[in-house]
């Protein structure tokens, strides 16, 4: 498909259901949305694209190229994740290899002689981006106690207390309350001469699930504590929540996806009673002092890949921005002798350890991380799972595909007919999957769609099928039968299915 879809068809539908808001408080209107940067002409157009298709035949036009233009068509293998968008500009090339020397960058403790790489920590979860994205894709619990959680930490937080807390959160302006000592995530390394905070402890409990065809599962319920815990206590009423770091390819398309193709989408009262009540994580931009719409992060509490990566930043690798100006990252006034550590922030440089600059091409790496290309999309097998996966209702949630901004502000991203399988929204998924946390608009039932493009090159690329936002599920089947709450009546489908039927919604998945 070109890089324009106007000779093509153009994606977005014609929103029937309209969703006001205020103050993050959505409710459903009969306003008609419509898209502020297509023609009415084209929304006509493009509103027959948009439906789920009923034709299970073949594969639907352009289906192979999950991220339109942008998709990637080089040869499958352990890079599968690594490689920019299809259509990048020899400009855009260069930034873009640019921004990944920045992303698999190795940061070290101030003072040192490396200058541009000064400022790590002084607590830390990793050394560099890539240390938690491996080859840019999906992270994985540790194989055992003994090891470091690389590409997995535990979230912290308490419960709002002070008035100002209460007001906080009631507003939104704050997402969460970081646990007074600890902070907003446990980090389980530091710098020479300080301790790290604490080591994440898991230990899982089998239990087997019986499936129709006389066939079995087992799926692992995780529990999690901390143990060596370096600063005192952790607060009585700390609510820990576990990450795995999620795959970066299309992120750029989903920043450009437009926000009234996902609110269109939201139906937080199940009006339509199909028992799908997907709502929009509305987060508070300080820079305008409004709400707008989340979309990245297990609970879609980030708004932006630049604030995504600045907080990643901060917390992860302990360097500041110009966004977050906090060079001692995550430690909190409890742990003065973190804070009292030497930092990297050099003026001459620009402001913060990882000033604009380097931020800026980090961003530009994020936003242009390529998805693969589908495989045996017209495979007779992956066509039956496909018609299986939508007439199980999971495409009430894994919304299939979508067309992004003609004016996304930058080219390449521009107007792409997209396949992520992810409405983007909030929901929730049974007391299974709970972590009993909340994060702004999401309680601790609720998480975030996940896109499923290129889950099916996990092993692949990373070496392991470990899925869900803490790896619990070591295969796809075993992450379907996680899925409860609003994904139950689909779950249960699976679980009915025979052996044969089960075995193709899997093919399906594998080719995404």
């Amino acid at each position: 498909m070109a890089s324009s879809l106007s000779n093509t068809m153009i994606l977005c539908g014609i929103v029937s259901i309209g969703i006001s808001m205020s103050a993050g408080v959505i409710a459903n209107t009969s306003t008609r949305y419509q898209r502020d940067d297509l023609s009415e002409t084209d929304q006509v157009r493009v509103s027959s694209v948009t439906q789920p298709t009923k034709d299970f035949s073949k594969a639907e036009k352009f289906e192979q190229k999950s991220a339109g233009a942008a998709t990637s068509k080089k040869r499958v293998n352990k890079k599968s994740f690594s490689h920019s968008s299809g259509n990048l500009s020899f400009e855009g090339e260069r930034d873009f290899k640019l921004g990944n020397s920045l992303f698999k960058k190795i940061w070290i403790a101030s003072p040192s002689s490396t200058k541009a790489s000064d400022g790590l920590g002084p607590l830390f979860n990793a050394r560099s981006c890539q240390r938690c994205h491996l080859q840019d894709g999906r992270g994985h619990p540790p194989e055992s106690n003994q090891d470091i959680a690389t590409s997995m930490f535990l979230r912290l937080s308490v419960p709002p207390r002070t008035p100002e807390e209460i007001i906080a959160i009631e507003t939104g302006t704050e997402l969460r309350i970081a646990e007074p000592t600890y902070g907003g995530q446990l980090q389980d390394q530091a710098v020479t001469g300080l301790p790290a905070e604490g080591k994440m402890r898991i230990s899982y409990q089998e239990k087997t699930v019986h499936l129709n065809g006389g066939e079995t599962a087992s799926l692992r319920a995780p529990s999690y504590r901390v143990e060596e815990l370096a600063y005192g206590a952790l607060d009585s009423e700390v609510m820990l929540s576990p990450r795995i770091a999620p795959p970066m390819i299309g992120l750029g398309l989903i920043e450009a996806i437009h926000e009234q193709d996902i609110l269109a989408l939201a139906d937080p009262n199940d009006h339509d009673e199909d028992g799908i009540s997907g709502k929009p994580s509305m987060v508070f931009d300080h820079d305008h002092r409004e709400k707008i719409l989340g979309r990245f992060g297990w609970k879609a509490s980030n708004s932006s890949i630049h604030i995504q990566s600045a907080n990643a930043f901060a917390g992860d690798i302990g360097l500041s921005t110009p966004d977050v100006p906090v060079p001692w990252g995550d430690c909190t006034i409890n742990q003065p002798s973190c804070r009292s550590q030497p930092h990297g922030d050099q003026k001459h440089l620009g402001d913060g350890e990882a000033p604009k600059k380097v931020l800026d091409l980090v961003v530009f790496y994020s936003k242009n991380l390529a998805v693969p290309a589908r495989r045996n999309v017209n495979d007779a097998e992956v066509l039956e799972g496909k018609e299986l996966f939508y007439t199980s209702g999971c495409i009430g949630c894994h919304q299939p595909k979508y067309v992004t901004r003609r004016n996304a502000g930058q080219k390449e991203l521009s107007f792409q007919l997209i396949w992520p399988y992810s409405d983007l929204l909030l929901h929730d998924m049974g007391e299974g999957l709970a972590d009993n946390r909340p994060v702004g608009d999401a309680s601790g039932r609720e998480w975030r769609t996940a896109p499923l493009w290129g889950i099916g090159l996990t092993e692949t690329v990373n070496g392991h099928t470990y899925f869900l936002h803490d790896g619990r599920a070591r295969n796809l089947l075993e992450a379907i039968l996680w899925h409860g709450g609003e994904a139950q009546p689909s779950r249960d489908t699976v679980v009915d299915m025979a052996p044969t039927e089960r075995r193709s919604l899997l093919k399906f998945l594998e080719s995404l």
